[in-house]
């Protein structure tokens, strides 16, 4: 008898973990390719302004297993934008380590590396919130998945 449970306890637990294992792949993953849609303001919770992008203007991400790099044409500034980092999510985070990039961001980088903003990911788009040091939101950049 002691064996029989022993199994189906056994049997129990396996099925229960390939169930955890089938959730997980069900998360969305930032793993892609973005391009920058628009952007919001916020009053320290909600959307107060959308801000869509210029004409011209085009901002992409892409993110690796474990790596971002991220580009940015302004029509009007002759100068190209880039960065290039690690980057490390949570179910509500996303931490982008910017190792180096153009000289503008070069020149920022003397400040501050490590980027954390606040992740709203669904399947086909994100939103990176900037918030500040009390917990409020301030600012996001919302992107749709290319590829």
């Amino acid at each position: 008898m002691k064996k029989s449970v022993f199994i189906i306890a056994c049997f129990v637990v396996f099925l229960m973990a390939g169930s955890f294992k089938g959730m997980e792949q069900n998360r969305p993953s930032i793993e892609g390719t973005w391009e920058l849609q628009s952007f919001y303001s916020y009053d320290g919770e909600n959307i107060t302004d959308t801000i869509e992008k210029s004409d011209g203007y085009r901002q992409v991400k892409m993110y690796s297993k474990e790596k971002i790099m991220w580009t940015r044409y302004v029509p009007d500034d002759p100068n190209g934008r880039f960065g290039y980092g690690s980057y490390r999510t949570t179910d509500s985070s996303l931490i982008e380590v910017i190792e180096y990039g153009d000289d503008e961001m070069m020149k920022a980088l003397d400040t501050m590396r490590n980027f954390t903003f606040e992740l709203v990911l669904t399947a086909d788009s994100f939103s990176q919130i900037t918030v500040d040091n009390d917990g409020n939101r301030t600012f996001s950049e919302n992107y749709k998945r290319i590829d």
